[in-house]
């Protein structure tokens, strides 16, 4: 399996950002052939106030029905290139709450799934900024697995990554790929990011593939917010096999099962494992 993770600058404005991930998958398709394509965190609007998140915000359909803006451009850019699409995470209404979601579209159109973030960023980085997404989002329960040409793929999303029980058990659950869209924060990010990404690929022997925001963003108080980017992918030894350079981009490589395999069965860390 070909895989695709697309690093995106996004701001508030909707309609912009849909802009910008059109533009970048077309341009990584004409690159490069690809099965799935993942976009990053919270790409339809990153940053804005309260009310703009709101507004941006999609009640999501039943699976099989038409849905708003984004949801009906991910669907079919995966129905238009025969490809499946993670859609990174999007704000979904539900009520008066929005959750950070993952949806995650087969090349027919059809939705494999979805995802409510579980761990909420409610933080102060080292320069004093505070993250409180707890204030708006609101909390997934549910560990989420999706089939995707025969390979079991775990979901999360950015701050999950700090988590690695929820890695676990995704691994537990069959998962030999973990797709994880973010917006980590620069500060947090140069130390932190791409060490913890190689850590869950190690502990899970899993491929981990992460699709990251990259630049500044305006946060609703007027505040200027900067994310790390640096999208990469590592595969189930720790290595870091494909990685975005600085800006808007993506990175690819191919998922391989059978190095997958042969380090599970030469080290077998989940059959030795003694503590739950």
């Amino acid at each position: 399996m070909r895989i695709a993770v697309i690093q995106m600058s996004p701001g508030a404005d909707k309609e912009q950002n849909i802009a910008q991930a059109r533009a970048l998958i077309e341009r990584a398709l004409a690159n490069q052939a690809v099965d799935l394509i993942v976009l990053p965190e919270m790409w339809t609007c990153l940053g804005g106030s309260r009310t703009q998140k709101f507004a941006t915000a999609e009640a999501l359909p039943v699976p099989g029905e038409a849905g708003d803006e984004a949801y009906e451009f991910l669907r079919l850019t995966a129905l238009k290139h025969g490809i499946h699409v993670h859609g990174g995470s999007i704000g979904e209404l539900a009520g008066d709450r929005i959750f950070n979601t993952s949806i995650v579209f087969g090349p027919d159109g059809k939705e494999l799934g979805r995802y409510r973030k579980i761990h909420l960023f409610d933080i102060s980085t080292p320069d004093g900024q505070g993250y409180r997404e707890s204030a708006i989002f609101g909390a997934g329960q549910q560990v989420v697995t999706v089939e995707i040409l025969g390979i079991t793929v775990g979901l999360a999303i950015c701050y999950d990554l700090r988590f690695p029980e929820l890695f676990l058990e995704l691994r537990r659950q069959g998962a030999e790929l973990i797709l994880l869209p973010a917006a980590f924060t620069l500060q947090t990010g140069k130390d932190h990011w791409e060490v913890l990404l190689r850590a869950r690929a190690i502990e899970t022997q899993c491929w981990v593939a992460a699709a990251a925001c990259t630049g500044v963003h305006t946060s609703g108080d007027g505040e200027a917010r900067y994310t790390y980017g640096h999208s990469l992918i590592v595969d189930p030894w720790g290595h870091v096999v494909a990685k975005a350079s600085d800006g808007p981009g993506w990175a690819t490589t191919t998922i391989n099962s059978a190095l997958t395999a042969k380090i599970r069965a030469d080290m077998p860390v989940l059959e030795h494992r003694k503590l739950a």
